[in-house]
């Protein structure tokens, strides 16, 4: 009868072969460097790392006991803070040759933040008395835990009792269910607790959605907030060049998941003001992003008959890029209070309150994972919004901001004719640079009907025609940046 079954018949079912958790701490010895271990939780009482082939069980080194009196202490191996997530620990032994039992016993100090080293009240789990008739078999042994432990943070005392002077023991694969909590820079307590509600890999005190496994951060554009959008309706004309025809405050948020993937876009259009006689159209493109990228619009305004023709997705039909048209009519919006032209541009007029419309354009299949191939934020960046008007419902009319590349529906053939003087890929510049649009990163105040923005902010010309070297600024409340009565302030 060979060591291991005269074990299983003295000790029953207190040990069987073992089995090893998915996430474990185990302490192998294969480092040979015991001052690396205690640095990393582990602790060790007269245990050396042994290379000798009669006490190595498994790969190079294995640990075994030193010389050991006939009273306590004994040997022992203390884990670090091990989060419980399985109810079995396992280890290998190797033990002298001979008749009378020896003990090893488990053990383990629950956490206790309130003492200094975090160690609760040692607590005995299970023991096992056991002898070798051979001192070369290795002996698999399996401790159970309380289920009660799952989920909690113990320390993990392995006790070799009963060893006396030439007797002795070795031990390998060591092996705790869970994770390695202790922290090495801070005195080997425990780390921080990691709570993750949705499982995302994201802590929930940094998850902006944390019972949300496929949202995490929200991404903002502008920053700081609002930007706002003004625009000329009369390109490729240069028409008054108030520009105010179309004026839309606007911020976005792309939001990522925990692998930072974009997962839904999200805007705030707030739709101020339009000194137009046109009924103008709003919208954007996503640069370089196929439509396909896109599962599901929701947010968009339709007239009765429009002619914006939309896919299944909400997106527009007929583009190569995804196309987002937010409404087709801004006065189907906000309507003209009976006075004056438009609405919000003259002093004279009653104010009409301002309408916000939210959109968001998701990116997930069935709501749960990215579609059409995942997109990173790196590969979203804030500059792939890309907004024009459509000037008085004519399709092929659009009015882009400087530089920004038309969409597949615009009628290029409007390019170099009246002020305009587009090369690619500058885009919706007169030849003096100045732009039927701008992107104001911050509330804009614009000016009153038919006042020519140069007129409102004096050093505009300066920026636009430099390209903006020069007074970038040119929109700040600064003295002599602008006159105040040529700008709308209601």
């Amino acid at each position: 009868m060979n060591g291991l079954n005269r074990l299983k018949i003295v000790f029953g079912s207190l040990f069987m072969l073992s089995s090893i958790a998915q996430a474990h701490v185990v302490q192998d010895f294969e480092s040979n460097d015991q001052a690396l271990q205690e640095y990393l939780g582990w602790e060790f009482q007269k245990i050396n790392f042994s290379s000798a082939t009669n006490y190595r069980i498994y790969g190079n080194y294995s640990g075994a006991t030193t010389s050991i009196s006939a009273s306590s202490p004994w040997a022992w191996i203390i884990s670090p803070w091990v989060k419980v997530d399985e109810t079995e620990v396992t280890l290998a032994l190797k033990i002298d040759k001979g008749s009378t039992p020896r003990t090893y016993i488990l053990s383990a100090y629950p956490y206790d933040p309130s003492k200094a080293d975090g160690r609760g009240a040692l607590v005995k789990i299970d023991s096992v008395s056991l002898y070798s008739d051979n001192s070369n078999t290795i002996i698999p042994v399996t401790f159970h835990l309380p289920a009660s432990f799952v989920g909690k943070l113990y320390k993990f005392k392995y006790s070799f009792n009963g060893m006396v002077s030439a007797a002795k023991a070795s031990v390998d694969a060591l092996t705790y269910p869970g994770e390695n909590y202790s922290d090495p820079t801070n005195g080997g307590l425990p780390k921080p607790e990691v709570v993750d509600t949705d499982k995302d890999g994201v802590p929930d005190d940094q998850d902006q959605y944390p019972i949300d496994p496929y949202r995490a951060y929200n991404n903002y554009y502008p920053a700081q907030g609002a930007g706002t959008l003004v625009f000329e309706d009369s390109w490729p004309r240069k028409g008054d060049y108030d520009l105010n025809d179309v004026v839309v405050d606007y911020s976005t948020n792309r939001v990522t998941n925990g692998a930072n993937e974009v997962v839904e876009v999200k805007a705030r259009f707030v739709m101020r003001a339009s000194g137009a006689n046109y009924q103008n159209g709003f919208g954007f493109q996503l640069d370089g992003i196929a439509p396909d990228k896109i599962t599901s619009v929701s947010g968009c305004r339709r007239s009765v008959g429009s002619y914006i023709k939309d896919a299944s997705n909400g997106l527009e039909q007929g583009q190569d890029y995804a196309t987002c048209i937010v409404f087709d009519n801004f006065f189907n919006e906000m309507s003209n209070p009976g006075v004056g032209l438009g609405v919000n541009t003259e002093m004279i007029a009653p104010k009409v309150d301002y309408q916000t419309l939210d959109i968001t354009l998701s990116l997930l299949e069935n709501g749960q994972a990215p579609a059409g191939g995942k997109l990173t934020l790196s590969q979203f960046p804030s500059n792939l919004f890309n907004f024009f008007i459509i000037a008085d419902k004519k399709r092929g009319v659009e009015v882009h901001l400087p530089d920004r590349m038309p969409t597949t529906l615009a009628d290029q053939s409007l390019f170099n004719t009246k002020d305009d003087a587009s090369v690619a890929p500058h885009y919706y510049r007169t030849a003096n640079n100045l732009p039927w649009g701008l992107d104001i990163v911050q509330q804009f105040n614009y000016p009153i009907e038919t006042v020519d923005v140069s007129s409102a902010y004096l050093h505009f010309i300066e920026w636009a025609v430099s390209s903006g070297q020069q007074y970038p600024d040119w929109y700040s409340n600064k003295p002599g940046y602008r006159d105040s009565d040529k700008i709308y302030s209601k």
